[in-house]
């Protein structure tokens, strides 16, 4: 969601730094900054898979994790995200045009759903999902995509999926689950050659850009 159909503007730098603050590390030192640097490296995946890397024990990565999510929500509900410029009208058009369309994020479920309730998104997908949906791993793995592929039903096999991200570890998550078509945008967290790195079939400028990238793969 968080910069492939959501624009959050850094949204989640904000609420680390937050976050680690509270669990006693120093805004503008050099592990703020290596933690920083790691958060960046790994953005699409599980925040909790993230602070159990950067705080070792399960207590302190679960406080972290509290605090992000914490921090996160007040800053959406500050009004501080907005769609991405054309996502709602694609994601609309995908269903018109009779397919399914499924939401997921890194983010705990209560933040997925502030996120839908701040955009007015709470009845534009059939599922959302989050990590803990589907078993608790997020990306890189392909539990996810998989868990939209078996709870929707939608097609006979998985290389009928297409997966959708802005981060390296989307582009991971969709070839490990056997998607015919993993589309990296550039609205988020890394650059062309990252995505493509990590195996991006299709690299486009935004989300909306992808209801013709199916059309065009289909025909």
């Amino acid at each position: 969601m968080a910069g492939t159909t959501v624009a959050d503007g850094g949204l989640v730098e904000q609420a680390f730094s937050a976050a680690a603050e509270r669990l006693g590390v120093e805004p503008g030192s050099a592990d703020h900054a290596e933690k920083l640097d790691y958060v960046r490296a790994t953005m699409g995946e599980s925040k909790i898979s993230v602070f159990r890397h950067l705080f070792g024990d399960e207590g302190r990565a679960q406080q972290a994790n509290t605090a992000f999510e914490e921090a996160y929500g007040e800053l959406v509900d500050g009004g501080r995200i907005a769609p991405i410029p054309g996502a709602r009208e694609a994601i609309e058009r995908l269903g018109a045009e009779g397919r399914t369309v499924v939401l997921s994020t890194g983010f705990a479920r209560t933040t997925q759903d502030a996120i839908l309730a701040a955009l007015g998104w709470q009845d534009l997908v059939a599922l959302t999902l989050c990590p803990a949906d589907a078993g608790g791993r997020g990306r890189p793995y392909p539990d996810m995509v998989l868990a939209a592929f078996l709870r929707t039903g939608a097609v006979d096999g998985v290389q009928q999926t297409v997966v959708a991200g802005d981060t390296s570890y989307d582009m991971l998550s969709g070839v490990r689950s056997g998607a015919g078509l993993v589309a990296g945008v550039l609205t988020g967290a890394h650059d062309k050659d990252q995505l493509t790195r990590h195996g991006a079939t299709h690299v486009l400028g935004s989300v909306a850009e992808l209801p013709d990238l199916i059309a065009r793969a289909e025909a």
